[in-house]
């Protein structure tokens, strides 16, 4: 096993691609802290924009390093396939479970290092700005950081499987960007629709839009007339999105030790 998660370590750590995307999460990220910080700087210093900025946009529907972490858990499978070095790397590691494994390993580290990473720079900017950064390790907006990084994790395991799933990048890098940004803003939206109201109980388990559930500050009360979502709470909705990456996951990991390299 160590053999495995050195070569993934060696493999992710050379390549440009995982530098110049952990680069711009990173830069994205502060970008809007600063910005944030710039815009609001005399205004007073609530629970709100503290967890906006220090998330980087994520919880106004802007998970911008979650997608960068995604691509790289795409790569992380994905290019393998692409250059055609899964053959040699089967050779040297045929132990398929093991490898896969080595993998994930390797992503959820450095995905969790970059998020708390990001999130200690943008606290860097609020203090720098602010001053200060009141109930940051108090409820809500502790409870909401943690669900940041939680959702940050789990949409980065689906850019993984569905790297793996499908074998190459291009595919996989369609569907992390089509369903959360159109499919499920679709279905949300048609929802508002008085003639398809059969689409307002599905809402709740859409994944992408379950997993946001997870960063929230509280919960955004809908305009008045609209849809009765019923969303579950917090942790139910992660637990939704938690699933969608599970299913996904598992799937492709069956099929890579059934299919032929």
């Amino acid at each position: 096993m160590l053999d495995a998660l050195r070569f993934e370590w060696t493999r992710i750590s050379t390549l440009r691609s995982t530098y110049w995307l952990t680069g711009m999460g990173l830069l994205v990220t502060t970008g809007v802290a600063v910005l944030l910080g710039v815009a609001a700087r005399n205004e007073p210093l609530d629970a709100e924009i503290l967890t906006m900025a220090l998330n980087g946009g994520a919880s106004f529907g802007l998970p911008f390093l979650a997608v960068f972490m995604a691509i790289i858990g795409i790569f992380a499978c994905g290019h393998e396939y692409r250059h055609g070095t899964i053959q040699p790397t089967l050779t040297s590691l045929p132990q398929r479970s093991r490898l896969i494994l080595a993998k994930l390993i390797v992503v959820v580290a450095a995905t969790l290092v970059v998020t708390f990473a990001s999130m200690a720079i943008n606290t860097l900017v609020v203090y720098i700005v602010w001053g200060e950064a009141p109930g940051l390790f108090e409820d809500p907006i502790a409870t909401a950081l943690i669900g940041y990084a939680l959702y940050t994790l789990i949409y980065v395991l689906v850019g993984f499987g569905l790297g793996l799933l499908f074998r190459g990048v291009p595919s996989a890098l369609v569907v992390i960007f089509l369903m959360p940004l159109i499919i499920e803003s679709i279905i949300f939206g048609l929802a508002f629709v008085p003639a398809l109201d059969w689409l307002v109980p599905v809402v709740k388990f859409l994944p992408f839009t379950a997993g946001a559930r997870l960063m929230e500050l509280n919960p955004a009360p809908f305009p008045p007339g609209s849809p009765d979502f019923d969303l579950f709470s917090r942790w139910t909705s992660g637990g939704i999105f938690a699933l969608f990456a599970a299913l996904i996951l598992t799937a492709a990991w069956i099929l890579f030790k059934k299919r032929d390299a």
